[in-house]
């Protein structure tokens, strides 16, 4: 636990009372719809919620009305009315495990099983095209879900679905079914070390081993009759498109990334100014217990700096403008240090969630992906820049706000001119 999530534990709960989930993650609704989350099952969770320790109680108390529901249409064989509602408990369920920040807590366990239940009933519906999978990685284990098309799947291309830290493997089934294997494409929603099943096993995230665990997730999928090992890319988001950048970076078997919401600045604005949680739930997924420690030997090592300039694949950057995890001129610098063949995109007015173009950002990017394993975007030098409006118009060639007058700050230049 951090100093500043003790002190300001109540500052939270306030904020909570006063305005709901949006005090967390602003117009994050609209994100987590796309995660399989039913708006009323919200609405119902965030009706019974007046401080940060009630969450894990609201999670499941409607989780379990869900998995109630579900169970009785499976029953009656009502099996994609069910399926439906086994998606909706699931990912409640997790989110209630993962609102207890103690891996020894019986209740986390208790919860995190209770997922994976929902989630084997829903594979049984959907013809097993959902797996699950368990690998051996560096004397423990790291756990992901399968995602299949329907049909026989030879050679297909794949893309690795990577969750921000405080999300879980399980979040992404709705958008896998509906962004990739609809269209032919294998999809593999990952845990890396620090998160889910993974964290509960005891392994921890430091400053490498979740691209590691990239490359041993790459090398399941090469090994896939399903899949074309020459076209196997990443759709991440938050923590994700983070540690997406550096994957990208250190295997060039990752042929193309999508990163939304990327924490690529100092990590300053995230782990000392943003919510105390952020830092919190960091500290919690790299087993850390002591603040001064964790800042001396990771928070202060964690910051992209130059690693970027090594990427060789297409990149697709994403980020709302005030972005509070990551401010933009830091995002920008880093998009400027990058050689690869890469486009970018700041979303007018958008918050971290990106909830008010959740829905486009997850086709786009799922379609942006698909193109770049095929063969789009490859020319050397390619540099693709835009300013979306919220009045869904755009600006090319700069991703620069407006209202900064055709001034770029000084990071950004200085980024831009050592990229020469």
């Amino acid at each position: 636990m951090t100093e500043r999530a003790t002190g300001q534990s109540w500052s939270l709960d306030i904020g909570l009372r006063q305005g709901g989930f949006d005090t967390l993650h602003p117009s994050a609704k609209g994100t987590l719809e796309l995660l399989g989350h039913d708006h009323t099952d919200f609405d119902k969770v965030f009706a019974q919620v007046s401080s940060g320790a009630m969450l894990p109680k609201a999670w499941a108390s409607i989780a379990a009305q869900a998995e109630e529901r579900a169970t009785h249409h499976e029953e009656r064989g009502f099996l994609q009315t069910a399926g439906d509602l086994y998606l909706r408990a699931a990912v409640m369920w997790g989110r209630a495990q993962y609102s207890i920040f103690d891996a020894e807590d019986p209740r986390k366990a208790a919860f995190r099983e209770r997922c994976n239940t929902c989630v084997s009933h829903l594979a049984d519906i959907r013809g097993n095209r959902i797996r699950r999978v368990v690998l051996d990685f560096e004397g423990r284990h790291i756990y992901a879900l399968l995602h299949l098309p329907e049909g026989e799947v030879v050679g297909a291309p794949a893309v690795i679905l990577g969750p921000g830290m405080d999300m879980i493997k399980e979040d992404y089934i709705q958008a896998a079914q509906r962004f990739y294997t609809s269209r032919g494409v294998v999809a593999l929603s990952i845990e890396g070390p620090g998160q889910g099943e993974t964290r509960d096993e005891g392994l921890v995230v430091d400053l490498t081993n979740y691209e590691r665990a990239i490359g041993r997730y790459i090398d399941h999928l090469a090994e896939l009759d399903e899949v074309d090992a020459g076209r196997i890319g990443m759709f991440g988001i938050s923590m994700s498109g983070y540690w997406g950048l550096r994957a990208a970076a250190t295997d060039d078997r990752l042929a193309a990334l999508a990163a939304f919401e990327a924490v690529s600045g100092d990590f300053t604005t995230i782990f000392e100014r943003a919510q105390p949680s952020f830092k919190k739930n960091y500290m919690f997924m790299s087993g850390y217990s002591d603040e001064e420690r964790f800042d001396r030997e990771l928070a202060d090592r964690i910051p992209l700096g130059e690693l970027v300039t090594r990427i060789t694949r297409p990149v697709l950057l994403g980020i709302g403008e005030f972005d509070e995890l990551t401010r933009l001129e830091q995002a920008l610098a880093t998009y400027e240090r990058i050689r690869a063949p890469k486009e970018m995109r700041v979303y007018e007015n958008e918050f971290h969630p990106l909830g008010g173009v959740a829905a486009e950002v997850f086709r786009f990017g799922a379609e942006w992906v698909q193109r770049a394993l095929d063969g789009d975007f490859q020319e050397p030098g390619r540099d693709e820049r835009y300013y979306v409006h919220r009045d869904g118009g755009t600006t090319d060639h700069t991703a620069n706000p407006a209202w900064w007058a055709g001034t770029v700050p000084a990071e950004i230049a200085e980024a831009a001119k050592r990229r020469g």
